[in-house]
This record gives C-alpha cells, structure tokens and sequence, in this order.
C-alpha cells in the first residue's frame, strides 16, 4: 500500500556502498509489515531530463510490488539474476498473480507475452564468488551523468528501490534457484539466486552486506529501469574474436567508427578511411556490409564519443557485446532535421518523407557494472581516450565544467559524493577517472590533434562538418 512521498537527506557514509540515497521518495509497505522505499535520485545540477525521463522516474516509483495486478518473476537468463515486474492487468492470468508466478514464469523472456506487459526490471547487487558482476548504484550514475553530458545515446531512467528481503526470498529467490536453467552457459545466472536465497535469508551471508542490504536489514535494495533495444553486431560490439577482457576492448576499437575517430583526416574523410579499414575483417564487412551511409557512421562516431567517456568514469567492465539500437527515420524539411522512430519489424504504416535515412540511434541498456573500484577499467586499460581526433564541442564543454566543479569541491562533487550511497574510495574513484579523463582530451586538444567536429545532425543537414572553436585550458 501506498504510504506517503517525501524528499530524503541522508549522507553516504564511509566504509561502503550502502542504501544513504538522496531524492524523492516514495514508501510502501510489504504484507510483512516492512517499510519499502523508492527513491527518484535528486536531478544532477545542470543536467537535461527530457519530460519522458521524468515520467518514467515517477512510473516506477508508482509500482506497488504487491497488488494483484502485478507479478513477480525471476529474472533466469543472461548471466545476472534480475527481478522482472510484470503488468498483469490483462491476458490469461489477469488479476492470478499466485498463477502468473507459478506457470507464467517458468516461460522465461516469454512471460511477457502472457501478460499485459513488463513494468520494469529490478536489478540488485551482486559480486559474489561464481557470479557476474553488478553494482547496482552503477545504472543510476550512469543516468544522471548523461544527462549532464548531454549524451545522445539512449541511457534508461532508473530509480532506486529497496523491497523486503522476506518475500523477494519467497516469491523471487527460491523460485529463481528453482527454474534457472542448468547448462554451462547458465551457470553465473544460477549461482547469483544460490547467493541471493542464502543472503535473503540471513544477510550476513553476502559481503559487504551494505552493498546489498539496507542499514536496518529488513530489505535488500537495487535498481529499477526498463530499457528497449536490438543487440548491435560486430558493426559497433567489435569481432570480440579475441575473448573476454582487454582482447575483445582491442577489438572493439577496430570498428569503422573507432577507426574514423582515430584518424587524423577531416571527417568525411575519416569516415571513409574508417570503413574501408574496418571491412578488410570478414566478419565487420558480413555484418555491416559495403553500402553503410556515411551519416550512420558520423553518429556512431559521436555515440562511442560518448559511451567511452561515461565507461572510463565509471570503470565499466562489461561494455563490448552489451550495446544496443532503435533504428529512427532521418530527414530534412525546410532546413530542419526531422526525425521519427522506424517500424522495428514489418513495413511502415505512414508514408516516408523523400530523401529519409534509416539510422541505428545507440542505447546503452546494460550498465551494470561500473562503479566499484574492484572493476576492471578496460576504458582507461586499453587506451579508448587516446588519439583521439574528433569529438563533440556540446560533450567537451560539460566535461570541463565537471572537471572545474570536482576540483573546487562544488555542487556537482558534493551532488555525486552524497546522492548515490557511494563508498569514500568509489566517490575518490569516479573523481580521479574524470580529472583523468579530462586531462587526456585536454592534451590532445591542447597539441591541436582533436577537431570538434562531431555534430551529426549538422552533419545530415549539410554533409559537411565544420570545427567549432573551443577553449583548451592553460597549457
């Protein structure tokens, strides 16, 4: 039952990450009687929300976990257990949630088509022995410093929830244990509901209990979002020939747009530079193929731009082969870009405006697995900030402002430091990342190696790109 609505003031305290989140809260109750949160994270100071992230923030926060027109099912695919909230308003098993639970969920992702749809997914912590790594404040982080970026790649709204530890054991772990599959390649999915049913039932059992319990114990905590999106190729993931770890982040960035950043030509000569690199391997030319639009590469440039910067802040380990799409309709009319998303499967119902371009807009909907100091920051490791010869002017100047706010202890250092439930060393982590961040760009810039050149829809416009002027800081 819906309780009340208030905004939190807690502070992050020091030894690790723990459930001092600052925002809009909303508070329900459990039938065990226990207090559940939902917290809206406080909007980043100077950062863009669009009215769409804002609704989505408040839709989670309206989810009660427990009314009869929802359902709860683990989440037995992919590597990382996961709590998938289901809309159980219509269909078959509308209104049965004991059913739904009990029969629909065994079905896996094909749950969803038994029901009136998937509300959202909750993703908790988990670090244990034998499982994947998820942090679960890393998705928030991700979110809001988008948003302050002014990234255009699709990063989903994501709030923090906590749910009573009690009936996540009963309705989601166990059940979890029991349906998740038993091959090799389900082996860490399976091992993180093994740790979670035995962390449900007494917390101690996980360590560091704070990164996945709140301070009472009554309730462990993750995230929630909802996030949409086709699974990119070797086009943008990379070969990832060379396995898991620094190879496939090498591989990565023998893509046509990693190529095309690389290259030192202006941009349309970049970009054909980078395409005819990248399709000497079998496997890009077979995925991408020989014809791609010059104008996909030009966003895909900036996309990387972007997803680099935020995966070297926040020491992503897990970022090559978790990058996704929504193709969108591109177009000019009277001088203006135009845009509307692509019919995903079958023929457009509308008709197209003349001269429209199919574009695959990136959306990064895994990012799970930044934030902790004990992650591999294959960003930073393998060199990604390096040669860097095109960029966004927008991207730059909200990095620099970051950088200036970090270093004078602002608002934005006092924002990140207390709102997401970070650790002392995982706060002193993101700082370094970004001061590092910027110190490389800022000496490429400063060697005059870097244009800021990347606007695509400037570029769609016109097919041409022109460098804005920017400020490279004191020598």
């Amino acid at each position: 039952m819906l309780r009340s609505a208030v905004l939190t003031c807690l502070m992050a305290t020091a030894s690790q990450a723990n459930d001092s989140v600052i925002g809009l809260e909303t508070l329900f109750t459990s039938p065990n009687g226990v207090v559940e949160r939902c917290v809206r994270i406080a909007p980043m100071p100077g950062a863009a929300y669009s009215s769409d992230d804002l609704a989505r923030e408040e839709a989670f926060c309206a989810i009660d976990l427990y009314v009869p027109t929802v359902a709860l099912c683990p989440k037995t695919w992919s590597t990382s257990p996961g709590m998938i909230v289901h809309d159980i308003s219509d269909g078959p098993y509308a209104g049965d949630r004991a059913a739904f639970e009990t029969r629909a969920c065994p079905e896996g992702k094909d749950a969803k088509g038994l029901g009136a749809g998937e509300l959202a997914k909750f993703k908790p912590t988990m670090n244990a022995k034998g499982t994947s790594g998820t942090f679960s404040a890393s998705p928030l982080l991700y979110y809001h410093l988008s948003r302050f970026l002014g990234a255009e790649i699709g990063v989903p709204p994501a709030v923090w929830r906590s749910m009573d530890r009690g009936m996540h054991l009963s309705e989601v772990a166990r059940p979890g244990v029991a349906i998740s599959g038993h091959s090799h390649s389900s082996d860490m999915n399976r091992s993180g509901w093994q740790v979670l049913v035995a962390a449900d039932d007494k917390p101690g059992a996980y360590t560091p209990t704070d990164d996945l319990f709140t301070a009472d114990r009554s309730a462990l905590y993750g995230v929630m979002l909802r996030s949409t999106g086709s699974r990119y190729n070797s086009e943008f993931n990379g070969t990832r020939a060379s396995g898991w770890g620094e190879g496939q982040n090498y591989d990565f960035q023998a893509t046509a747009p990693f190529l095309a950043l690389r290259s030192q030509k202006p941009l349309a000569e970049a970009v054909a530079e980078g395409m005819a690199e990248a399709l000497k391997d079998p496997q890009i030319k077979r995925d991408m193929g020989d014809n791609t639009d010059p104008r996909q590469i030009v966003f895909w440039m900036a996309d990387l731009t972007q997803i680099v910067l935020l995966d070297f802040i926040l020491s992503q380990q897990d970022r090559v082969g978790n990058i996704d799409y929504v193709e969108h309709w591109y177009w000019v009319e009277n001088g203006a870009v135009k845009s509307r998303k692509a019919v995903a499967h079958g023929d457009e119902t509308e008709p197209l405006p003349a001269g429209a371009v199919r574009i695959k807009r990136t959306h990064l909907n895994d990012n799970d697995a930044g934030g902790r100091v004990e992650y591999a920051n294959f960003a930073k490791s393998t060199g990604m900030l390096d040669d860097i010869h095109h960029f966004p002017a927008a991207t730059w100047r909200q990095l620099m402002a970051l950088e200036a706010d970090l270093k004078a202890e602002g608002p934005l250092h006092a924002y990140l430091k207390t709102s997401f439930g970070l650790s002392d060393r995982q706060f002193a982590q993101l700082v370094k990342n970004t001061l590092l961040a910027a110190a490389t760009l800022r000496m490429q810039c400063q060697a005059g190696v870097i244009q800021f050149d990347l606007d695509p829809e400037a570029f769609l416009l016109t097919g041409t790109a022109t460098p804005e002027p920017v400020d490279c800081g004191a020598p």
